[in-house]
């Protein structure tokens, strides 16, 4: 059983063990649970008394004996519900001291499946009233089909408008996706076959994701509105090649060498960001 969603959640490794363990018991004094959690007996009686504070673990007494239970898994909704509502209550100070900041960086770098998913709800955050996407390429459906069909889902019904570029790789995938119409609001087209950067670059209003999706994924997000306008143009001039194809073969060369630049001065961890769209400042989000 992947219990990986359960550490996601808030919940401990040994309140994990400590909760599936009563779970397959039912009402159990702490000596099964000892055996069956394989943990010391301190830790097993810290995590019974922060899964009874979570509510997550009911006891009764008989005698002098705690009887403990596993609440019903259903109740681990309630648990997400309460945590949300308590991050919404401090939600407007948290915003209130990020917009007076100072020094907000222009880059910050993301890494894992984790981090893409950030990077990709910051872009979707942005503003604006279109999404462009240059070069998608097979290794972004790593993310899952029903992330990118949620996500576009989202992009919809925030009013954005999407224009995307993909690599030939994904037309299967993307004819699949679209059948079910799953990327509304979006025009796609897609890049010459063979051509197949593992970068990915999405403009939104005044931020741009670089996305390189190797094993280990790892994105960069600038948020510059100068260079945001010059990967609009960019992207601009790339939708006048992509679908054509005598123009595509003389001018994809220069789109792949400008994503290599990027890709190796990523995974170097050396960046520069100048007037013209070289990486300078950094801040690190893992």
């Amino acid at each position: 059983m992947d219990t990986q969603i359960l550490e996601d959640i808030g919940l401990t490794g040994a309140e994990i063990k400590v909760y599936l363990a009563l779970l397959k018991l039912g009402p159990s004094n702490a000596g099964p649970v000892l055996d069956r959690a394989r943990l010391h007996n301190s830790v097993v009686h810290n995590a019974l008394n922060r899964l009874i504070e979570k509510g997550l673990v009911s006891y009764t007494k008989q005698g002098k004996m705690h009887i403990y239970q596993a609440s019903n898994p259903k109740h681990l909704f309630e648990y997400l519900d309460e945590k949300k509502e308590r991050l919404e209550r401090i939600l407007p100070e948290l915003l209130a001291r990020e917009e007076s900041s100072k020094g907000k960086p222009e880059v910050t770098v993301y890494r894992g499946v984790r981090g893409m998913r950030e990077i990709l709800h910051e872009l979707l955050d942005a503003g604006g009233n279109w999404h462009y996407t240059i070069g998608s390429p097979i290794e972004s459906t790593m993310m899952g089909d029903a992330f990118w069909i949620d996500y576009h889902k989202k992009r919809h019904n925030k009013g954005i408008r999407a224009k995307i570029i993909f690599n030939e790789s994904l037309r299967e995938w993307t004819e699949k996706i679209t059948a079910g119409g799953h990327y509304p609001a979006a025009e796609i087209r897609f890049l010459k076959e063979g051509f197949e950067p593992l970068t990915e670059t999405i403009v939104r209003n005044d931020k741009v994701g670089i996305l390189v999706w190797t094993e280990k994924p790892a994105g960069i997000l600038l948020h510059n509105k100068e260079l945001a306008e010059s990967y609009d143009k960019y992207f601009q001039y790339m939708w006048g090649i992509a679908g054509k194809e005598k123009e595509r073969g003389d001018k994809a060369p220069h789109l792949h060498l400008h994503r290599k630049k990027v890709q190796e001065s990523l995974l170097r961890g050396r960046y520069m960001i100048g007037k013209h769209g070289y990486i300078k400042a950094i801040k690190r989000a893992e």
